[in-house]
C-alpha cells in the first residue's frame, strides 16, 4: 500500500541524523516490546507480514510522531484486538490506550491467490544478469515493493532462493512461494540526474514485483542470430 511508511526518496523531511554509538534500545520498555512482538509472532498470533501491514496502517500524523518501538506497540495492539485475543476495553483497563488504525486490513485478492505454486516445483523466472523492470503496482494491501523503485529498470544480481510472498501472507492467504532476487538499480535511474553517477541501490524483490525489460529480448535474439550466422 502507499502510505507515510514508504518514505524512500521523499523530500521535505529534513536530513537523516545518525546517532553516534546508538544503543539497541533507548529505554527498558523497548527491549520488552521487542521480545513481546517476537514471542507473539513465534506463537502464531500473527505473522511478520501482518505485523508490518499493521504498522503501515498507522495514521500518518501518529506515525510521524511515534518512535520506532511505539509503532511496534501500536501494531501489536491493533492485531491483538482485530484477532480477538484481547479487546480494546481490556487493554484500556490495563493502562494501554490502543488507537484504531487509519484503515482496516485489506481483504485477500482471491483471484491472485489461486496462482500459487507448489514450493517443491518453483522455478526461477530470472537469472543473474537479466534486465528487469519493477512493476508499477499500487495495492490497497501490503507489499514490499518500495514506491520509489516502481517502473524503474534494474539488473538481477543474485537469487536468494524461494520465500513466501508478503502480499498474500499479510492477509491470511496461501503461501505463494517464489524466488526473491537482489536487483541492482542505478541511483540516476531511481532519482534522475541529480543522483551520484556511480552509486547503485540493491533491493530484494519478489518475482511478482518484476517483469522482463522489454528492450532485452530483441537484443538477445539479435546476438543469437549473429552467432548462428558465424557458425554457418
Amino acid at each position: 500500500m502507499n502510505g507515510i511508511h514508504d518514505m524512500g526518496g521523499m523530500d521535505g523531511f529534513g536530513p537523516l541524523v545518525r546517532e553516534k554509538d546508538e544503543p539497541a534500545f533507548h529505554a527498558n520498555w523497548e527491549g520488552r516490546m521487542f521480545a513481546i512482538a517476537n514471542l507473539l509472532i513465534g506463537q502464531g498470533y500473527f505473522n511478520v507480514d501482518e505485523f508490518r501491514h499493521a504498522i503501515e496502517r498507522i495514521p500518518a500524523p501518529r506515525y510521524l510522531d511515534s518512535t520506532y518501538y511505539e509503532r511496534w506497540l501500536d501494531a501489536a495492539q491493533t492485531l491483538l484486538a482485530e484477532k480477538g485475543v484481547v479487546t480494546r476495553e481490556e487493554m484500556e483497563q490495563r493502562g494501554a490506550a490502543p488507537h484504531p488504525p487509519s484503515q482496516p486490513a485489506a481483504a485477500l485478492d482471491k483471484t491472485a491467490a489461486k496462482s500459487g505454486k507448489d514450493a517443491a516445483r518453483v522455478r526461477a523466472k530470472f537469472r543473474p544478469g537479466d534486465r528487469v523492470v519493477a512493476r508499477n503496482l499500487h495495492p490497497f494491501g501490503h507489499t514490499r515493493l518500495a514506491r520509489y523503485a516502481r517502473a524503474h529498470r534494474g539488473i538481477i544480481r543474485h537469487d536468494h532462493g524461494v520465500y513466501v510472498l508478503p502480499d498474500t501472507n499479510a492477509h491470511g492467504g496461501p503461501p505463494r512461494r517464489q524466488h526473491v532476487y537482489s536487483v541492482e538499480f542505478k541511483a540516476t535511474e531511481l532519482w534522475d540526474t541529480g543522483a551520484p553517477q556511480n552509486e547503485r541501490v540493491y533491493i530484494d524483490l519478489w518475482e511478482d514485483y518484476l517483469a522482463p525489460d522489454p528492450k532485452t529480448p530483441a537484443r538477445r535474439a539479435g546476438r543469437k542470430a549473429q552467432r548462428g550466422r558465424k557458425r554457418r
